[in-house]
């Protein structure tokens, strides 16, 4: 198994840093990482199913970052391992434009929703939506979700509640959850300016994407048929 990445300077490293950081507010357990054909795929959890019976969607972040071509892997790591790896290679790396070689943490096995991959090719583009709406929807979310849950609320009230919130559909985009705002909002994707966000959907996959980032959403096989 491989036991490193490269990047291609301390740019995309701090990248990355800041990727990872604002994913380990959301939810700090495990990110994916997929290395082929000269990019690496970061993937970070905002929401997904906590069991059998759960009825959330799944709702992922991805960035992107060049890699050397011959570096392949498929792994799940500890985030907050990996954000103390990046420290150590910047550490290793005094000139900011020399490629930067971060060491991959040692595995995780039973992270439920690493099991699932997003099809890389079969998009259909759908259509568009503005990034102030779905930056109005996050707020409005993350205001409910705060409002509704008191410091020392218990750990399956505050994962029942989130859940409603965010996998409630968008107004006018009935098969969009509003997890996908939140996740574009919090990982840093929504530009400041105006934006138009194109859709695109594959069987039970939806995917938004900007500029800075890509937000996947699997929906429940139950919420398939529109």
């Amino acid at each position: 198994m491989t036991d490193a990445f490269t990047l291609q300077d301390s740019l995309a490293l701090g990248d990355l840093r800041t990727y990872l950081g604002r994913a380990g507010r959301v939810e700090d357990g495990s990110v994916r990482l997929i290395a082929g054909g000269g990019v690496l795929a970061v993937y970070a959890a905002v929401l997904y199913p906590a069991g059998l019976l759960d009825e959330s969607p799944t709702v992922l972040g991805l960035r992107t970052f060049a890699l050397p071509q011959r570096e392949q892997f498929d792994v799940v790591v500890p985030l907050g391992s990996l954000l103390r790896r990046i420290d150590s290679a910047e550490n290793a790396t005094p000139d900011a434009t020399a490629p930067v070689t971060v060491a991959i943490p040692m595995q995780v096995n039973s992270v439920t929703w690493a099991a699932i991959s997003p099809p890389r090719g079969g998009w259909t583009a759908l259509e568009t939506v503005t990034s102030s709406s779905l930056e109005a929807v996050a707020r409005e979310g993350i205001h409910e979700v705060a409002t509704a849950i008191p410091d020392g609320t218990g750990e399956a009230i505050v994962h029942r509640v989130r859940s409603e919130v965010w996998g409630r559909p968008i107004r006018g985009l009935e098969y969009v959850p509003a997890g996908a705002g939140f996740a574009a909002l919090t990982l840093g994707f929504l530009s400041d300016g105006e934006e138009d966000v194109p859709i695109y959907e594959t069987g039970p996959w939806t995917r938004l994407s900007t500029k800075r980032g890509h937000v996947l959403i699997k929906r429940r096989a139950w919420t398939m048929s529109r």
